[in-house]
Order: structure tokens, then sequence, then C-alpha cells
């Protein structure tokens, strides 16, 4: 997957997911994807190449780094909690989709019950692709 379909296919997730809002609070470009007023996915270039950042579980994120060179310490981001992703080999939409659902879930969980707009602990598991 290359950057320019890397950044449209992880957009078309954010934009689905329930609550999400796109923002440019850092310039045209930035783009920032959040819930609830909190941030879950940022894109832009690191010098001209197109990045996702996404925030991540550590031990899932530590793992992903291992598994994928495109899959590197979150850039301008807490290196333990959050990725970049860079388009590349193995990096395919069902990745990117899973990546962008699993950052968005993390920031859920951490909303106050009310403002959850899902179940964090349900939401974008295998009984979503059935329905």
């Amino acid at each position: 997957m290359n950057g320019t379909t890397l950044h449209k296919t992880a957009a078309d997730c954010a934009e689905e997911l329930p609550g999400a809002r796109l923002e440019h609070p850092f310039g045209d470009d930035w783009e920032v994807f959040k819930v609830r007023g909190k941030v879950f996915m940022l894109m832009t270039e690191v010098p001209g190449r197109p990045v996702v950042i996404l925030k991540a579980d550590p031990g899932e994120a530590h793992a992903l780094r291992e598994q994928y060179s495109h899959i590197t310490p979150g850039y301008h981001m807490n290196k333990k909690h959050w990725i970049t992703l860079e388009g590349g080999d193995g990096v395919d939409g069902e990745l990117v989709d899973e990546l962008v659902t699993d950052s968005y879930r993390l920031v859920v969980a951490r909303l106050p019950k009310a403002e959850q707009p899902v179940d964090p602990r349900t939401y974008g598991s295998s009984t979503r692709a059935a329905s």
C-alpha cells in the first residue's frame, strides 16, 4: 500500500466510527481525528512520506514494531502508547482498519461511560463484520 492509499484507507475507516470528527488544530498539514474531543488518529507527511499516527496498547505496539518494518514509535507522541504507520509491504487495508479501530477503542475506553458512543469492549469485534 502506498502513502496516498494509506491516508485514504485510514480516513475512510475513521469517518465511519461513531462520534469521530476530523479537525485541523495544527494547520492544514495535519488531519486530526477525535472522538468526544480526544485524539485517536493523526495524519501528516514526515518529510514527504505520508504517515498515520495511532494510539496502541504498549504491549501490542511493541509487537507490531517487531513484526512490521513500516510501524515505528509514535512521531511527536508518547513512544510507548503511540505508533506511526507508513505505507509499504505487508501494510494492507485490513491492517489499517484494525489499527485505526483499535486506536479508537482505546480512546473511547478512557472516556466517562456516559460519553462513550460505543461499548469499547465489544465495538469492532467480529460481530460487526457479520452485521
